[in-house]
Parts: C-alpha cells; sequence; structure tokens
C-alpha cells in the first residue's frame, strides 16, 4: 500500500499497486502459455519477448460509494494487462483513504488529490479507467493536468449535472447533509441499493459520501461532458446494452471519443462482461471515431 498527503492538514489518499513482471518470464505458467498466444498478443500490441515495459500505468478510479480493488482486481491479472503497472486508487473519503470533515469532496478536488496521488507515484502520462463517478473525477484530472493522463477508459461516466433523481448520486443529494448523515439517510440508502453496493458503500464515510455526491449533482463548469468532448487524447466510453442510455452519443463520437455498446451489461460492466472491459482497457478491437458498436 501507498499513499501520500491530498490536504494542508496531511490527510492520506492510498492505494495499491501492481507491478507487473519485466517480461512473460515472471508470470505463472498458465499466464505465460496464453499471453504466448498470437491472438493475445495482437490485441495487447506485445512482442516476441512479452509485455511492453514502457506502455503507461494504467490507473483505476472508482464510483461513488465503491473502492478501486474491489471492482477491478478481478481484470487486473487478465494477461493482457497483467503485466503492466497498474494502481487501484481509492478516492478520499472511499476506501483506504482518509475521510477529512473539512474537506469539500467536489470534483475538482477529488481530482486535485489524484493527482496527487500520480505524482507521488511518478504515473504520468497515465491511461485511466473511469467507473460512473471516477469517470467524472478522470476527465477532470485529464483537463487540469494534461501531463497525468494519455487516455481515459469511461465506465458509464457521468457527463452532466442534475440527473434525474435514483438510488444514486442523485438520491443521495435530496437529503441534506444533517439528514444523511445523522438522520437516518444513509441507513435509508444502503437499504435502496442492494447489497451488493451496500457492500463498499457501507465503507465510506457518510459525510464524504454525501459531499461528494452533491459534488457530482452540480458538476464542473463547464461541464463534464464539454471537458470531455473538448480533450485531444484517446477516449473510450463504455455504455452497457441493459440501459443503452447515453444521451449527445452523436457529439460525443464526432468529437473523437470512441462509443462502444457493450453487450450483456449493465452499469458495472467490469463485473457484468469483464472480458469485454478487459479488451476496451487493453485497446483492443476499437471501433474508428465516429462510429459505435451496434
Amino acid at each position: 500500500m501507498r499513499q501520500t498527503a491530498f490536504d494542508k492538514q496531511g490527510s492520506q489518499i492510498r492505494w495499491t499497486e501492481s507491478e507487473g513482471p519485466p517480461d512473460s518470464e515472471g508470470l505463472p505458467e498458465a499466464v505465460r502459455l496464453d499471453a504466448a498466444r498470437p491472438e493475445v498478443q495482437a490485441e495487447a500490441g506485445r512482442g516476441e519477448r512479452g509485455p511492453n515495459a514502457a506502455e503507461p500505468p494504467l490507473v483505476y478510479v472508482h464510483g461513488l460509494g465503491s473502492a478501486s480493488t474491489v471492482y477491478h482486481a478481478h481484470v487486473a491479472a487478465d494477461p493482457r494487462l497483467a503485466a503492466r503497472r497498474q494502481l487501484f486508487v481509492d478516492l478520499p473519503g472511499h476506501g483506504i483513504s482518509d475521510r477529512p470533515a473539512d474537506f469539500g469532496y467536489s470534483l475538482e478536488e477529488h481530482a486535485d488529490a489524484l493527482a496527487d496521488a500520480l505524482d507521488a507515484a511518478g504515473a504520468a502520462g497515465a491511461h485511466i479507467a473511469g467507473h460512473s463517478m471516477g469517470g467524472a473525477v478522470a476527465i477532470v484530472l485529464a483537463a487540469r493536468r494534461p501531463d497525468l493522463v494519455s487516455r481515459l477508459v469511461l465506465t458509464e461516466a457521468n457527463l452532466d449535472p442534475h440527473p434525474t433523481p435514483t438510488a444514486g448520486s442523485s438520491g443521495i443529494a435530496t437529503y441534506t447533509e444533517n439528514d444523511f448523515v445523522h438522520g437516518g439517510g444513509f441507513a435509508a440508502v444502503l437499504d435502496r441499493i442492494g447489497p451488493l453496493w451496500a457492500a463498499t458503500m457501507r465503507l465510506a464515510d457518510p459525510l464524504a459520501l454525501h459531499r461528494t455526491a452533491l459534488g457530482l449533482v452540480r458538476g464542473t463548469q463547464p461541464t463534464m461532458r464539454h471537458l470531455l468532448t473538448g480533450l485531444p487524447i484517446d477516449r473510450t466510453y463504455l455504455v452497457g446494452d441493459v440501459d443503452n442510455y447515453l444521451p449527445g452519443r452523436e457529439e460525443l463520437t464526432a468529437s473523437g471519443v470512441h462509443v462502444e455498446v457493450v453487450p450483456n451489461a449493465g452499469h458495472n460492466i467490469m463485473f457484468d462482461n469483464p472480458q469485454a472491459f478487459i479488451n476496451a482497457v487493453a485497446g483492443g478491437n476499437r471501433p474508428a471515431a465516429g462510429h459505435h458498436q451496434p
């Protein structure tokens, strides 16, 4: 586990890392044999000796009330990703990171804390896989610190402010801070969202969770969507076909965002269709700019 301060009080943002071996000799036999298959090497862009040690680090950023290792550790061992340096960052108020009561937890503040982590880790030019709220944070980070981000893979990331109230961030934001933290709102939300999401949300700090939800509903100026369309880097946006809900799809593809509709998947694509998620993160089978998969 690694950590670095993200505020003046010395509160720590923490992450774990998976350091890939310098070549395929360090991989377990089953993974090494799989990685040697021509189709896997073609997908991952590897040479005959195995992984490219110069490949940018891969950073996972979780969604609201989640944790990066829980949502992404199961994909990290895939031979298309295992050789890379991979960082699993927990944003302030979530998972193993600190949860200061005097922190604002806006998208910009989360992005700055993530920047502190990547600076401390020496992870410039990273590929960032951001889920939901984590995708919104990743967009803001790429706009504020372009030196830290060279590619975005966004899994149903929030792009617009003031969404229709649901059980997630918009539902949490309907409570006052006091009612959510001290008046039973947190417990009520845990009951509504179901056991899987509640398993990680109950580990988040209620105050941080509420302020983060407010920041996500408030959005940014310009909006996350506007920031995303203006970024001059490789961008992939994943949407599950269960709802296949993505307003402004044409605008995104026109700006060069690769929109991929993932079959047999809902909001948690990395759980519902892990192979499709891995393929997108590894960069394989991506459609040309301006098109989306049916």
